[in-house]
C-alpha cells in the first residue's frame, strides 16, 4: 500500500531538497510533482485539491522560507497533512452497548463482504470473544451456504437464513438466537447493493433501526479509484457509518481509495484486507 505513491513523493521531495533556499516559484513547482503523485496515486481530485491547498497555506508562510532547511520543512508539511487526513491514531471497533454488540457489515457486491465477515469473526474470537454470523443476503445464490463454510473454517456459528427468508426478519431472528445462546457479538453479512439503488438502501436503514448497530463498517474494494468516493459517501449519508474495512490492499500497491474515502466520509479505516485466508486482515 502506498508504495508507487511514496515513491513519486520521494522524487518530488528530492528536486525540493536540492535547493538551498525556496522561493515561491520553487514551492509550487514542488507542489504540482504532489499534486501529480496523488492524482497517480488514483485519490480523487476534489481530495488532491483541499490537501494541496493546505499544504501551499503552510509551506509559502514563515515556517519554511526563513528556515534553514527549506526543503525538508515542506517534506515535513507535505507528511504531517497526510498524516492528519487519514487520523493520528487507530480507532478500533465499537462494541459498546447491550450485549450483543451488533456489527453491520456494508458494501458493494464483490467489495469482499462475506470473506471479512469471517476474518472479522476469527479476529474477534482471539480476543476470547463469541461471535454469532449472521448471512442477510438472500438475494445472492450460495452466499448463505458461503458464509456457513467461512464459520466452520473461523469457528464459529451461523444463523440458519434461508433464501425465502427477508432480511430485516432474518437480522431480527439472528439477535434474539444470539441473546438466547449467550453470544457477545453479532456479525451482520448484508448484501451487496449500489449505492443508487434507493429500494436496498433503504432495505439497510430497515435493518439499522431493528438491530441498532453499535458499528456499521463499510467494506470496500481497495482497486476501487475514483469511484470509492461517490460509493462512500452515499453509504455514510444513508447509515453514519462507523468506519471502513479496505479490501484486497495486497493487489494495490496507490493508497488512492484509502486517502480519498478517509477524506470523504471522516471515518477510519479500521481494518484492511490483505489476501484470501481468514487471517489476512491488519
Amino acid at each position: 500500500m502506498f508504495e508507487n505513491l511514496t515513491d513519486k513523493l520521494n522524487t518530488a521531495f528530492k528536486k525540493l531538497k536540492g535547493h538551498g533556499k525556496l522561493s515561491e516559484k520553487n514551492i509550487e513547482t514542488g507542489l504540482k510533482d504532489v499534486r501529480l503523485a496523488l492524482l497517480e496515486a488514483d485519490v480523487h481530485y476534489k481530495v488532491v485539491k483541499g490537501l494541496i491547498a493546505a499544504i501551499r497555506e503552510r509551506a509559502i508562510g514563515q515556517e519554511v522560507l526563513s528556515s534553514l532547511t527549506p526543503g525538508q520543512q515542506v517534506v515535513k508539511i507535505v507528511t504531517e497533512e497526510l498524516a492528519r487526513l487519514m487520523g493520528s491514531s487507530h480507532e478500533g471497533l465499537c462494541l459498546t452497548g447491550n450485549k450483543p454488540a451488533v456489527v453491520m457489515f456494508v458494501g458493494l457486491q464483490g467489495s469482499g463482504k462475506t470473506t471479512t465477515t469471517g476474518k472479522l469473526a476469527k479476529f474477534l474470537k482471539g480476543q476470547h470473544r463469541r461471535p454469532y454470523l449472521v448471512p442477510a443476503d438472500p438475494y445472492r445464490p450460495a452466499a448463505i451456504e458461503q458464509l456457513k463454510k467461512i464459520g466452520i473454517q473461523s469457528g464459529a456459528e451461523v444463523f440458519p437464513s434461508t433464501q425465502d427468508m427477508d432480511p430485516v426478519d432474518i437480522c431480527r431472528d439472528a439477535l434474539h438466537m444470539a441473546r438466547q445462546g449467550g453470544f457477545d457479538t453479532l456479525l451482520i453479512d448484508t448484501a451487496g447493493r449500489l449505492h443508487v439503488d434507493d429500494a436496498l438502501m433503504s432495505e439497510l436503514g430497515r435493518i439499522k433501526e431493528t438491530v441498532n448497530p453499535s458499528d456499521i463498517l463499510l467494506v470496500a474494494d481497495a482497486m476501487t479509484g475514483q469511484d470509492a468516493v461517490n460509493m462512500a459517501k452515499a453509504f455514510n449519508d444513508a447509515l453514519d457509518i462507523g468506519g471502513v474495512i479496505l479490501t484486497k490492499m495486497e493487489g494495490d500497491a496507490r493508497g488512492g481509495a484509502a486517502i480519498s474515502i478517509k477524506a470523504i466520509t471522516s471515518k477510519p479505516i479500521k481494518f484492511i484486507g490483505v489476501g484470501e485466508k481468514l487471517d489476512a486482515l491488519e
